[in-house]
């Protein structure tokens, strides 16, 4: 890899990292790059993903006030995603990768609408909740909550794009706070699940690892995580919920138009 490509790398890492940590989708910047200047799909895939660990610790670490008085909740929560990051992970290795690429597409659409609706979703969840009359019958939302989540964590390991806009869609409607906290939580389950399959690539796939692009990576989105992390943690809530909007149809046409060609 040259110079003049290793800048480019650098430059689409440092703007990955930073709204991966604001929302998520940074490997609808870094992907396209690394195809561009001639890697393979499996290896630009395998050490995007390596290379991103390290921008989403930093952003997980930029939101580690948001995080304050959650870790009972993030523990119950977080070994679900290391599941579905290693189920999603197998089927990598055993499924039709059309298969993801069809179904991808429409889960966006619903996280996007979950985000979108999320403060009149959340009043309804809290609202049946401190009824009486469905307290029983909503204990199930908990459970309900630790399955998306694990889905959530399937699709990560299975296809990363926009894993950060699933989450924030589902657990701004399933948990009490604001869409910050959602956000916090949500980028120490996405950290999860990428160290899951970057683990999983170094003791299966070693040799198709590319380490030069997995340490420009690393070191951009590492910067560009504590940015994104300093910058979203100011936006208000409606303009972080439009930010993401906006990320998640971007993500959408990518999809789309990849199932077009």
């Amino acid at each position: 890899m040259d110079l003049l490509s290793s800048i480019f790398v650098s430059i689409a890492g440092l703007w990955a990292g930073t709204i991966n940590a604001v929302v998520g989708s940074g490997t609808l910047v870094t992907f396209p790059v690394l195809i561009a200047l001639g890697i393979t799909p499996v290896v630009a895939s395998m050490s995007n993903a390596m290379g991103l660990v390290a921008g989403g610790a930093a952003g997980a670490f930029g939101y580690r006030r948001e995080l304050k008085g959650r870790g009972r909740q993030l523990m119950r929560l977080l070994p679900a995603s290391l599941l579905g990051g290693i189920s999603g992970a197998w089927l990598l290795l055993h499924l039709p990768e059309e298969v993801f690429h069809y179904v991808a597409p429409v889960l966006i659409v619903l996280a996007l609408l979950m985000v979108v609706f999320q403060p009149r979703l959340q009043v309804w969840v809290r609202t049946r909740e401190e009824n009486p009359e469905h307290a029983v019958r909503d204990k199930g939302h908990g459970i309900l909550l630790v399955v998306l989540v694990y889905l959530a964590g399937v699709y990560g390991g299975y296809f990363v794009a926009a894993q950060g806009i699933l989450l924030v869609g589902i657990l701004g409607v399933f948990l009490t706070g604001t869409i910050q906290n959602a956000n916090a939580m949500k980028n120490i389950l996405v950290l999860g699940v990428n160290l899951v399959a970057a683990v999983s690539y170094v003791l299966l796939a070693f040799d198709r690892i590319n380490w030069l692009v997995v340490l420009l990576i690393a070191l951009s989105s590492s910067i560009g995580g504590l940015i994104g992390a300093k910058v979203g943690r100011r936006l208000p809530p409606a303009v972080l919920r439009a930010v993401i909007l906006v990320l998640g149809l971007v993500a959408l046409g990518f999809m789309i138009a990849n199932l077009l060609k």
